[in-house]
């Protein structure tokens, strides 16, 4: 029953929230979400975890696939569709499912996420592999939509991943790889799109962006796999180039041309000095690490 989720319990310091003033609301709003980083950080080597399967199964050629409803299924496809532009994968590579469908980003899709079925029907469309990583989000712990997917990925002999904000989440004892924040009490009583769902955001952050550096994705703390597709990102390409080689801007500008707008080549052309083929040659050989294609002899 949801009266024993602290995800739905009344806290106790907004208990007249609506006899407060504005920055009133506003300051226990901030108190609270300033207790979310410190639940997060107990849950790393949990985390940790799920991040280093991730890295071997996307190294063989596996996804990593997000499932949610509501508010947690629209952080999994947000995280999904932010990786192409980021760290230059292809859309296929990291998946964003949200109970109801696409649709259901924009408008609530009622009764979408109380289908045990539709979780594993969803994974079933997209052709779910044992290559692949489910990952299955929910504040509660408890959404069908989220069970299912992480039932059906299992039967399919998948990794699994969960990640909920209550303790003994149910989900949990379905998952091979666990999360669970728990970030307590709303200010808003059951609004999980607070806490939960900042709680949620900080940990799809950090187990996309540590997968994807371990995937090769950057060099040093440089996002060098950034895909140029607007002016500000070409200035943010030839930028990164600069600060990764110390050659000034006319420079970077040049190899980032002559690497067909790549900034990894780049960074290896200028740094090894050789030619674009060879740039390309020695990052494929280094599985796409720069610091490797750098240090490789000809």
């Amino acid at each position: 029953m949801l009266d024993n989720l602290s995800t739905e319990g009344r806290n106790d310091k907004t208990m007249r929230m609506d006899e407060m003033s504005s920055q009133e609301i506003l300051t226990v709003m901030n108190a609270e979400d300033a207790e979310v980083p410190l639940a997060v950080k107990k849950a790393i080597p949990d985390i940790a975890k799920l991040v280093e399967q991730t890295i071997s199964a996307l190294k063989s050629g596996g996804r990593l696939i997000y499932a949610g409803a509501g508010t947690s299924g629209r952080l999994g496809v947000l995280d999904a569709v932010e990786c192409p532009p980021t760290f230059g994968t292809d859309p296929s590579m990291v998946v964003g499912l949200i109970a109801g469908g696409e649709k259901a980003f924009t408008k609530a899709v009622e009764g979408a996420e109380d289908s045990l079925e539709l979780g594993g029907a969803d994974l079933a469309e997209i052709k779910l592999t044992e290559k692949d990583v489910v990952v299955g989000i929910a504040a509660s712990g408890r959404t069908p939509y989220v069970i299912g997917a992480i039932k059906y990925a299992k039967e399919k002999g998948a990794l699994t991943g969960s990640i909920a904000c209550n303790q003994d989440a149910e989900i949990s004892k379905w998952a091979d790889c666990s999360i669970e924040v728990v970030t307590g009490s709303e200010v808003l009583t059951g609004s999980t799109r607070l806490k939960a769902g900042t709680a949620q955001k900080l940990v799809l952050n950090m187990i996309s962006t540590a997968t994807m550096i371990g995937l090769g994705k950057a060099y040093n703390n440089l996002m060098v796999d950034v895909q140029p597709t607007n002016e500000k990102l070409v200035a943010r390409a030839i930028q990164i180039i600069v600060q990764a080689t110390g050659v000034n801007e006319l420079t970077a500008e040049n190899a980032f041309q002559k690497a067909e707008q790549q900034v990894k080549p780049a960074i290896v052309m200028i740094l090894a000095d050789v030619s674009y083929e060879e740039a390309k040659k020695r990052l494929e050989k280094a599985q796409g690490f720069v610091k490797e294609a750098i240090s490789i002899t000809s």
